[in-house]
């Protein structure tokens, strides 16, 4: 083995070697991804990071390698000198005739290499599952060997790309004149938000620290600091539960400006966005010449799609018919006159849910089958829908194959195929109830129907990529739990300038400077102009019924600091997972991530989290409450 790494170095990687190299030497070093024996000659895929490369091992040609491949299994790591040659040509039984050998699937397909040097740096077991880069393997077992899962190409490729997008932004961010400055991790835990992990200290007894869920404050504390222009790609945790688009630890691109508005904030991370998918070989310049992305107001998204993420790569979008089906006083509809009559009377009073009808028009061009439309049913109870009412349009325009055609009046029934634009044959799928959950079911049918008529894949970008800014959303909602207004955001987001004498008055109706960016139904950055004013924030806490002696508990060190002399300023951070994710056409945002956690938060590979010795316990004076 000296020989090799000594004095033979690596000359090419696995997916190097081309047609203009035959007749060179070339020296590799991989892993063994197959082996086929042709009675004399071996045949072995040797596979680095890079790719693979055809390898020939021919006793004529050098015994002594020959005896080194006879011993070769799946997964070894071995080191190879030899020289490059043409694959040549092989007789074709289909075709009757001599046709090339090389294989057009591999950017190494024209050529092999003929060993004459072999060694065997690490003889290995059998793996637990096939290394391929179409695995079927349950995801249990290939966590539980995580650094073997990390050999197939699909991983790889995925993680290479995150490194393209992180490469990128700081490029990128850099030559904006932003500062890459470090936040802490161990962090004082302050209420709200997500809930936090905490740690022990064993230097102060009895107290903890909370692992940071995001920079949030120390990012603004840099703006008062007067460093004008900061990010960071930072680790933050958050234990929440979990999904496939959510980790206890993730990373984000965290991003604070001085003196700006929102459309700076805008045009930054715009221009950040097409320096990363630049960077992934994408040109966005061709679907946005303007280098700018639409923008949507928030009650817009939430009326025409149920929720502030929409997925804009199909139409199909949701009508509100309540002030249509109040003008008509339910129109005989029985499930409708209720909300109607409650509407009509004025009985809806702040402190309970309101209700709402809404629509969607499914073209017939779709040809959905009544059994497809049963599913859909099943997955609207599963939200917590009572079912699913639908409408089929006739040629007369009355609705068959629904529980409201004997009861609807006519003149109802004509209002809601002109606003919903039906005609024959179109499918019309109606809620109604909470509004929450009215948005939430239509806004999931919208996008299970779209993928059922193939309109958008099942996973990936299908080819296009619809992003949005959804913008001006309400500062507070009200808490129908505990009968309050509670921050939709956090505490520290600016009022629109003409809405701030309504945060006393009427907070509901106060928006404010908040804004996500959206792409193909995924919230990939959120963020918002921050508050500086003293006066404007106090007016905020009093509304959140939050007293001075509370904000300075909660918030103490950044609101001293915002009187020292705070710049105007705000920021928004870029969900680095999320992005790796969706470029990268992945499942799973635990396919971007080297070492993820389940969807239960345990490592399978080094089994944690784990027990710890009563030492370090007491250590730590700590003891704990086992539940049975």
């Amino acid at each position: 083995m000296a020989r090799f790494i000594d004095e033979l170095k690596r000359t090419h990687d696995c997916g190097a070697l081309r047609a203009t190299d035959i007749d060179g030497e070339a020296v590799l070093f991989g892993w063994v991804q197959n082996r086929r024996d042709h009675g004399s000659i071996i045949f072995v895929d040797l596979r680095d990071r890079e790719g693979v490369t055809q390898i020939v091992f021919d006793p004529e040609r050098s015994p002594e390698a020959h005896a080194v491949a006879t011993q070769l299994r799946s997964e070894w790591v071995i080191g190879v000198r030899g020289v490059v040659r043409s694959r040549g040509e092989q007789f074709s039984k289909k075709e009757g005739k001599l046709v090339s050998a090389a294989n057009p699937n591999l950017a190494t397909g024209a050529i092999e290499l003929s060993v004459l040097e072999a060694t065997i740096f690490n003889r290995a077991d059998t793996p637990p599952f096939a290394i391929e880069d179409d695995s079927d393997t349950r995801e249990e077992l290939r966590l539980e060997h995580r650094y073997l899962d990390l050999r197939r190409a699909p991983l790889q490729k995925a993680l290479r790309m995150r490194h393209k997008v992180n490469q990128a932004t700081r490029s990128y961010l850099t030559e904006q004149g932003c500062l890459e400055i470090e936040t802490p991790f161990l962090v004082k835990y302050t209420p709200g938000g997500a809930r936090n992990f905490l740690v022990p200290s064993r230097l102060h007894s009895g107290k903890f620290y909370a692992l940071a869920e995001s920079p949030q404050l120390f990012k603004q504390l840099f703006m008062v600091a007067g460093f004008d222009k900061y990010f960071q790609i930072v680790r933050c945790f958050r234990d929440e539960d979990l999904r496939l688009d959510r980790q206890p630890e993730f990373t984000q691109i965290d991003i604070e400006l001085s003196f700006v508005n929102q459309d700076d904030v805008f045009r930054l991370v715009e221009g950040l966005i097409f320096a990363i998918w630049g960077a992934a070989g994408i040109d966005l310049t061709k679907l946005y010449p303007e280098k700018r992305f639409p923008r949507l107001r928030f009650d817009e998204s939430m009326e025409k799609y149920g929720n502030d993420k929409p997925d804009l790569r199909f139409g199909m979008p949701h009508v509100d018919l309540t002030p249509l089906i109040v003008e008509h006083g339910g129109g005989g509809v029985p499930f409708w006159q209720p909300i109607a009559e409650k509407f009509r009377t004025g009985a809806y009073r702040r402190d309970l849910p309101a209700e709402i009808i809404k629509a969607m028009r499914v073209p017939a061009s779709a040809n959905l089958s009544r059994a497809d439309v049963d599913k859909f049913e099943v997955s609207a109870k599963s939200m917590g829908a009572a079912g699913l009412a639908r409408a089929k349009v006739g040629a007369d325009g009355q609705w068959t194959q629904s529980p409201f055609a004997k009861s609807i009046t006519p003149e109802l029934c004509a209002a809601i195929n002109r606003a919903l634009g039906a005609e024959e044959g179109d499918l019309l799928i109606f809620q109604f109830g909470r509004t929450s959950l009215v948005h939430t079911v239509m806004a999931n049918l919208r996008v299970q129907i779209a993928k059922k008529l193939g309109w958008i894949p099942e996973v990936g970008h299908g080819g296009h990529w619809n992003f949005l800014w959804v913008v001006d959303p309400p500062l507070f909602e009200y808490d129908e739990e505990h009968k309050r207004w509670a921050a939709a955001h956090h505490a520290f987001t600016r009022p629109h300038d003409e809405h701030v004498a309504l945060i006393d008055s009427d907070p509901g109706k106060v928006l404010c400077y908040r804004y996500d960016l959206v792409l193909n139904g995924f919230e990939i950055a959120g963020g918002s102009i921050r508050l500086h004013d003293p006066v404007v924030q106090s007016s905020v806490f009093k509304a959140l019924g939050i007293g001075s002696a509370e904000a300075q508990e909660k918030f103490g060190f950044l609101l001293s600091a915002l009187r020292y002399g705070a710049p105007p300023h705000g920021g928004i951070a870029l969900g680095m997972d999320r992005l790796a994710m969706l470029l990268s056409s992945t499942e799973s945002i635990r396919d971007v991530i080297a070492f993820p956690k389940t969807q239960k938060g345990t490592d399978l590979m080094s089994n944690a989290p784990g027990g710890v010795a009563p030492t370090q316990l007491e250590e730590l004076s700590i003891a704990t409450v086992v539940k049975p």
